[in-house]
């Protein structure tokens, strides 16, 4: 993990020259001198799940803040490296990513908790049997790789039940989670509780789910910013924070309206499934439901920290008063 972040700073320090200066914060031809744009890396593909999003930039919210927002599909970890280089000004991660980041001395803030759950969960068919943590041992376990918040979620289920890596067998798939559960490649998989539990469930497949938030409660996905960004311009950082979180008390309160509006945004969209999309969107939403929203739970980060310690992330405690905010949600 630590490595991941590490060649992501390097690589990003190489390409500095082509990336806009400005704290992130670059005028465009095309951007009206009145708007800063703000590319922001949200770490996955055009999806429902951002609906909050396009929710924001469709109404007006970012560009009545001053900004321009344009989503950049990026991976996390990249993300993480440019905002904490002050390359870019915010993005959205996963809050392990955070304490690794400050862990590598790269001084990122957590500054709106986006989900209230870490939305990570076990999937397995019914035949197996696997109905608690406790029930992995000895098991066969997809999920994308020794990385992220897959990783981070089942290592925590893992610890909840006495449970090491060494009890289990881990299946390194890729975001091929559906199609290894369906085809019994793996006895269980870990994904988002609002995606492949919700495809599998479509497909007719009897499932059961062990999600991570019933066990323990982590900082979960939500905005960084950077230090930099804080201290030189803490009203943008409340103006983004404010304007997403327009966007979020929108779509809870009008979930259809947000799917429409998505459509402009996910190219395939208006061709998928809408039963089952609006299926993930609802599932999506309810772990949206912070309270008050935005807010950080204190508890939750150093729940993560124990988590990423016991896993040899980094052997030092880290000062989380630092790593997080709730200053800028009022």
């Amino acid at each position: 993990m630590k490595q991941i972040i590490l060649m992501s700073v390097a690589l990003l320090f190489s390409l500095a020259g082509c990336l806009p200066s400005s704290g992130g914060a670059p005028q465009t031809e095309s951007t009206p001198a009145a708007l800063t744009q703000v590319r922001l890396p949200v770490g996955y593909i055009p999806n429902i799940q951002f609906a909050p999003l396009y929710v924001a930039m469709e109404k007006g919210y970012y560009r009545e803040a001053g900004l321009e927002v344009v989503p950049d599909y990026s991976f996390e970890t990249d993300g993480v490296a440019l905002v904490g280089a002050g390359e870019l000004p915010f993005a959205v991660v996963s809050g392990e990513q955070v304490l690794l980041a400050r862990a590598q001395e790269l001084p990122v803030v957590y500054v709106l908790a986006w989900y209230k759950d870490y939305p990570v969960a076990v999937v397995a068919k019914k035949e197996q049997g696997i109905t608690t943590p406790t029930d992995l041992k000895g098991k066969r376990i997809g999920l994308p790789g020794l990385y992220g918040a897959n990783y981070i979620g089942l290592r925590a289920l893992l610890d909840s039940a006495g449970l090491t890596e060494a009890d289990v067998k881990l299946d390194s798939i890729g975001f091929n989670q559906v199609e290894a559960l369906a085809a019994d490649q793996d006895q269980a998989v870990v994904g988002y509780i609002a995606n492949e539990p919700i495809q599998l469930a479509a497909q007719g497949y009897a499932i059961d789910v062990i999600p991570v938030a019933d066990y323990v409660q982590l900082a979960s996905n939500g905005l960084i910013t950077n230090e930099k960004t804080i201290r030189e311009n803490p009203a943008l950082v409340r103006a983004f924070v404010q304007a997403t979180l327009r966007g979020i008390a929108d779509t809870i309160a009008n979930p259809d309206e947000a799917y429409e509006i998505s459509k402009n945004y996910v190219e395939t969209l208006a061709s998928a499934d809408e039963t089952l999309q609006k299926k993930i969107l609802a599932a999506s939403i309810a772990l949206w439901q912070t309270d008050p929203p935005g807010q950080s739970d204190p508890q939750a980060w150093e729940n993560m920290q124990s988590v990423l310690m016991n896993m040899g992330s980094y052997s030092e405690p880290l000062d989380l008063s630092q790593a997080f905010s709730n200053d800028y949600i009022k």
